[in-house]
Formats: C-alpha cells, structure tokens, sequence
C-alpha cells in the first residue's frame, strides 16, 4: 500500500477509540468482585450496549467524510517506552470491524444470559468482556508489535473460555490442547515476523526499533526477505482465520468447546482477515505478489476437501466447522486477486461470515441446551417448536450461500468478478461451485434437524419453547442481517478508498 497517497491526522477531542478499547476491560475487571449475577449480567449489558452507542458515534463521525477509506482519523499517540507505542486510528475498515465486535459481544452476553451452563456468571460475563476488549485493540492499533501482543492476551482468554465451560469431557483431553498448539505456533511466527520488520527498520534507521504500521511502510523489507516475512505472517494469521491446511484444531474445538459463546468470539469475527488486510499486503507486496497463485491453489484444494468432509459429518459442530473451512477458502481466493474489487467483496464476505456464522452457532446452541445432541440422526421436526430459531439458522445460510437481499449477495459478486479478472474461468467457477457447496451443506443440515424425521425418536412435543431471549437474539440477527443486505452501500463506501490505496502496488502486473 502507498502510504505517501494517505494522510495521518491527529483528531482527539474525546478519545473515542481509547474508550471503546478500556470500557469492555475496566467493566471485566469491576465483575470479578460483583456477588450477585443479576448485577453482574446489569453491568455486563450495560457495557456492550454503551459499546455498540459509541460504535454508532464513530460510524456517524466517517459517514460525512468523502476519504473516510485513505485517512485515519481520531488518532491516538503515547510513547510507552522503548519500540512500544500506543497508536490507535482508524478508517472505514476499523469502523465495520469494531462495529461487529460489539454487535456480536451483545449477542454473547444474552446467550450466556439465558444458560444456565455458564457459572458463576460473573466470571463468564467477565471473561467476555476481556476478550471483546482484547479484540477492539487489534481492530484499532496502528503497530504491529500491540497487535501481536493483544492477539497473545486474546488467545488465552478464547481458551479459558473453551476450557471452563466445555460441553465435552473430551475438550479437557484434546481439544482445547490443540487449540493452544495451533494458536501457539501462529502467534510464534506472528511475532517472529514481527521482530524480523522491527530489526529491518532498525537496521535502516540508525538502530531505532519500531513497529508502527507508517513507518515500516517506509523502510520495506528487502527482496530477499519478503518471501520469508510473507509466509511468516500468512501462517501467524492464517492458523486463526482458519484456512486449509492449517484448520486441524476448528473440528475439534467445534465439536467439544463451548458451543456458542467462545466460537462467535473466535471465527465470528474474522481478526486474521483483518491482520491480512492491514499488515502482509501493506508491508510486503512483492512477497504477496510472487505467492500469491500457490495460496490461490491451496485455497482451492481446501474448499472442495473441506465442502466434502461436511457433507460426511453427522454432528453439525463438526459440519459446521468444515463448513467454515470451504467458505474461508472463497474468501482468500478473493483476497489474493489482488484487485479493489476483490478486497472489497473479502472484507463485506468476513462481515457477512461473521454476521451469519455468529447466527447459526447461537442457534446451534440453543438446540443443544433442549436435546444434549447435535448429532443429525438423533435431531428432527425442531421447527414445529423452534419456527423464529429455525428461521434465523435459514437466514444466515442464504446469507453465506450469497443470495439477494442478504450481505452475502453484493460480496459474492464482487469476489467472483475480482477472481475472473486475475485468474480466469476456471478459478471463478470453481470459487463460486465452492461457495454453493459449502451453504448446501448447512441447507442439507436444516433440513434434517428442523424439518426432517429423526432416526432417534426426540420429544420434540415436551420440548421447551423458544425462550423470550431467545426470539431477542435472533430477531436481532435477521433484522441486521436483512438490513445490511438491502442497503449495503454505506459499508462499500467506508472501505472504497482504503481497498483501492492497497491494490496500488499490484496494478498492470500480470501474473
């Protein structure tokens, strides 16, 4: 990306950003000595809404701007001593992404609301609010070296919650032990990555360290080791988004972790994505130029292997999480064509994931409170009982499949014309055959367990209704997902600048 076409301001008449980074952590802290849940869960709420009201005044504050996409605005600056410096600024990237971690917090929060699984309460709520905090500096920094060291506090905190409030005996054994060995070896070469851009600047300049996005940006790595940095920093956030090879903890944890409320904070929002978008294409373009066809091949080999892993899974954790895997190798293959038009149509479809999939594993969750299965076998006629949760989990699956009138639509299109242009037909048909393959698994899926006959007879008739939470919850997913598909202009046009600023060093190459 040029960083020369791009102008930093210094706009901090109220420190918006700092505020919606602290708010969730200080409000975490206060809960650990809160006794009574029904306070706990008053101050838990009362945090995540006040979160998504500033997220609502930092949107407002970009709306009226006509480069809201090429500067950053209400920058925020103090040096912490030595290379670590707190510098926050955002764009329109920041805004959705912030945006969608508080929207999605508030949905977590109600769910552990009404389960009765989580407690004590208190140390849940808390736990989540951490993370959410974690989540809003990664979305916020503008320095490398914050945003791995935040992504080590997030990483912990996910597992803790994997861990305490497992539905599986068998996640204390191996699952969330594999969560930590992938997670670990990603944040390792994360940070390795990260000292090599902080020595390259060093050795540049005199011998001062710095990780701040601007100026490695204006000592790029030399050619020799862009390869090198390139595939440390595709793997460090690869690992977390996940895509293919390196998704061998999703299933697992899917299958054995928390059902909802960890997996919504941990691929609901699409932080490797973001890593993706603000640092390997910044700081190393003729790294991603020269790899950027040998991930376009994996990430085709990986929707088609991981569509047909779904299509074999019984248990709808686990067919849900390939799922994710199919649909994560769309989004690169959008990604990589390099082109405005294919980061726009990646960064709509990690909000749309984000928004869809958030959906589905709340109702998953749901399910499985009321049966204490999700095996596909033991599940069926749910809709007679559950019609506002059935509708939700259909909702988001149109939404990932990319029909009208959901946020998938608009991004799907854009991701297949950005892959015709780069890479031709056959790339193209095979990006959109994915993208079909990997939703009509979760269509087969909703089929069986809402409207099908279960193998294994379930008292779907003294099953309790949808509770007064519940029907909030995902009354709000479709509300917001509908809403963003009618009218998802504003969300183009916030990433329109930056999306064009950061192909600029890929346009008139051919590969």
């Amino acid at each position: 990306m040029n960083f020369h076409e791009i102008s930093w301001t210094v706009e901090t008449p109220f420190p918006l950003l700092g505020g919606m980074q602290l708010l969730p952590a200080l409000v975490g802290g206060v809960l650990f000595f809160v006794r009574s849940p029904r306070i706990a869960l008053g101050l838990g709420l009362a945090a995540v809404l006040s979160e998504i009201a500033l997220g609502y005044e930092l949107y407002q504050y970009f709306k009226h701007l006509d480069h809201a996409g090429t500067t950053f605005h209400l920058v925020e600056q103090l040096s912490l001593g030595g290379p670590l410096v707190y510098h926050v600024g955002a764009d329109g990237l920041t805004v959705l992404f912030m945006l969608l971690t508080a929207f999605l917090s508030l949905m977590v929060l109600l769910y552990g609301a009404k389960v009765r699984q989580f407690t004590p309460l208190q140390r849940f709520l808390s736990i989540a609010l951490f993370t959410e905090s974690a989540l809003m500096m990664q979305f916020a920094t503008l320095d490398l070296l914050w945003f791995s060291l935040t992504s080590a506090v997030q990483i912990p905190l996910i597992g803790f919650l994997l861990r305490s409030w497992a539905t599986s005996t068998s996640a204390e054994a191996g699952a969330v032990t594999r969560y930590y060995q992938f997670m670990g070896l990603g944040l390792s070469l994360l940070l390795v990555a990260t000292l090599l851009l902080g020595w390259n600047h060093a050795s540049l300049m005199q011998g001062t360290w710095c990780f701040d996005l601007p100026s490695l940006a204006q000592t790029p790595a030399p050619p020799w080791a862009q390869s090198i940095l390139f595939y440390l920093l595709l793997y460090g956030l690869a690992i977390r988004i996940p895509l293919f090879p390196l998704h061998g903890w999703l299933p697992d944890v899917a299958e054995h972790g928390t059902v909802a409320a960890a997996m919504v904070l941990l691929i609901g929002l699409k932080s490797g994505i973001y890593g993706l978008l603000r640092y390997l294409f910044t700081l190393l373009p003729e790294g991603v130029w020269q790899w950027h066809a040998y991930v376009v091949a994996f990430a085709t080999v990986g929707i088609f292997y991981a569509a047909v892993l779904a299509i074999l899974q019984r248990n709808v954790r686990r067919l849900l999480a390939y799922a994710v895997v199919s649909h994560t190798g769309v989004m690169t293959i959008g990604l990589f064509s390099l082109l405005p038009k294919g980061f726009q149509g990646c960064t709509l479809l990690a909000i749309n994931f984000g928004l869809a999939i958030s959906a589905i594993l709340l109702v998953v969750g749901s399910i499985y409170l009321r049966t204490r299965t999700l095996l596909l076998d033991n599940l069926g006629g749910l809709y007679d009982r559950m019609p506002l949760l059935a509708a939700a989990f259909l909702v988001a699956t149109l939404a990932i499949l990319g029909m009208p009138m959901t946020p998938g639509f608009d991004a799907v299109h854009l991701l297949l014309e950005a892959a015709i242009d780069r890479f031709g037909t056959l790339v193209t048909i095979t990006a959109a055959l994915g993208n079909v393959a990997a939703a009509s698994c979760l269509l087969w899926a909703f089929q069986r367990a809402f409207l099908g006959t279960p193998v294994s007879p379930t008292p779907t008739k003294t099953m309790q209704r949808e509770r007064i939470v519940e029907k909030t919850m995902v009354l709000m997913m479709i509300v917001v997902q509908l809403s963003v598909g009618f009218y998802s202009g504003p969300g183009m046009k916030l990433i329109d600048g930056y999306t064009h600023a950061l192909a600029v060093p890929y346009q008139g190459r051919k590969p």
